[in-house]
């Protein structure tokens, strides 16, 4: 079966697996009893720092079955993965960094590629981790356009210079003096949570973490 037939039944049957896409029972957790069992879930989060946040962790390692539910979730228009990614980035935010944050946000699409997709696959992920965590994000950052995409950029060094300048903070008064947690579907060398944190930073944050539903190993 094709990737595109796959996709294409993740948005007619809703109720399959978000990992396999074996059909479940309506009602059931969208993760088969199965997958929720050999998940490759991180070790204690896989914390990570970086050059301006202080740290990140992560739910699952992006790989196999992972790795094709987010491109589905991210570029097949299949937001319906969002309320099952949103709990597990959740559990791992209260396990790992509860009390360490004052505002939840994410990282932004700029306006152009939210329009052509339709929705913002991180915003996503923030609102229905808020949900779970009885916290309501709050958008920090807009991002400029004309960036081209992280993922086809290459080298460490090429994504750091390609992202910027990417961001800006939208209000200043509201970052200054807090602690913030930036949300994101997925985290490789860490370029994208660096800038943002440190734009962040400049507009006056004590400190930056993050949260990702994913990380490379």
């Amino acid at each position: 079966m094709g990737k595109l037939t796959d996709w294409l039944l993740d948005l007619v049957y809703p109720t399959r697996c978000v990992f396999c896409r074996r059909l479940i029972g309506p009602g059931q957790p969208r993760a088969c009893p199965a997958c929720g069992e050999k998940l490759p879930r991180t070790e204690d989060g896989r914390r990570r720092r970086g050059d301006f946040f202080s740290e990140c962790v992560s739910a699952l390692y992006y790989e196999g079955d992972v790795r094709e539910a987010i491109h589905r979730y991210k570029f097949g228009g299949v937001q319906a993965y969002a309320p099952l990614f949103g709990e597990l980035i959740a559990a791992l935010v209260y396990e790992q960094l509860e009390g360490e944050y004052d505002i939840l946000t994410w990282v932004p699409l700029d306006a152009g590629r939210k329009r052509r997709r339709g929705y913002d696959q991180a915003e996503l992920l923030a609102r229905n981790a808020g949900v779970r965590l009885r916290r309501e994000p709050v958008q920090l950052l807009k991002k400029r356009r004309g960036v081209k995409p992280q993922s086809g950029t290459g080298a460490p060094e090429k994504r750091k210079a390609n992202i910027a300048g990417a961001y800006r903070v939208i209000d200043p008064a509201a970052v200054a003096g807090k602690r913030i947690l930036i949300i994101d579907d997925i985290v490789t060398t860490g370029s994208t949570l660096s800038e943002c944190a440190k734009t962040l930073l400049l507009a006056g944050a004590e400190d930056v973490r993050c949260a990702t539903l994913a990380s490379t190993r």
